[in-house]
């Protein structure tokens, strides 16, 4: 059996410019004396508590209490903005037949806010949901993409990702699943393309377009490789 494994919001969204782009907007008003290239740097692979634990020890002003949560709220707000833009999503994966999960590097708080915005609930209500929460590295590492496999009964050769991340893409790369990239549908920057290449990914595209085709071109590349592997097992087998 195969499954896909989807991104919601990454899929739809390059979430991680959003995110990063709204965090820089919510520190210049936090702590004004951070040079936006520090946390920009800072901010990469690391949870926001702990960029924010960092950041203000190197600032003169001290975080409000509700910080984590004033953040975290721009970013969902900010995403809803951008997701309610996506359209066609719905019936593109309305139209794909294989098994599906959802595992996002995101909370399950703010990934239910994106199924919720775009309407996606209703068609992905049922489906096994895997997120950052669940796992020690919240950041991308392949032990979400394997504890999903794994909650679903697959082998993680059974799985193809749907990833608009480098690091998404590298973690699953990195757990042993095929990976097909996305630019994103709203941020498309330059070189992102070859970079998700250079991390694993075995197609990469632009939005949803020639999803449904890349999916039925691999799950026909498995059903012949596993019939060649069957031919040979047979011939080699004494009769």
């Amino acid at each position: 059996m195969e499954t896909l494994i989807f991104d919601c919001d990454g899929v739809l969204v390059d979430s991680e410019v959003v995110a990063e782009a709204t965090l820089l907007e919510q520190l210049s008003l936090l702590l004004p004396d951070i040079p936006e290239d520090v946390a920009l740097r800072q901010a990469l692979g690391m949870t926001t508590g702990a960029i924010l634990a960092r950041l203000e020890q190197q600032s003169a002003h001290e975080l409000p209490a509700d910080a984590l949560d004033r953040i975290d709220n721009a970013i969902e707000a900010r995403l809803a903005d951008e997701l309610r833009a996506v359209e066609g999503v719905a019936e593109t994966l309305a139209r794909i037949e294989l098994p599906l999960a959802i595992v996002s590097n995101s909370r399950r708080r703010r990934v239910l806010a994106s199924l919720a915005v775009t309407g996606l609930d209703a068609r992905l209500g049922g489906v096994p949901l895997f997120t950052a929460d669940e796992v020690e590295r919240p950041k991308p590492a392949p032990d979400l993409y394997l504890l999903a496999a794994r909650q679903m009964g697959r082998a993680p050769s059974d799985c193809l990702v749907i990833e608009d991340s480098v690091s998404g893409v590298t973690a699953a790369h990195a757990a042993g699943m095929t990976v097909i990239g996305f630019t994103g549908a709203s941020h498309i920057e330059e070189g992102h393309a070859e970079r998700l290449r250079q991390a694993g990914a075995w197609r990469v595209l632009p939005g949803m377009h020639g999803l449904e085709a890349l999916i039925q071109q691999w799950h026909e590349g498995r059903r012949v490789s596993a019939s060649a592997a069957a031919s040979e097992t047979n011939e080699e087998s004494p009769r």
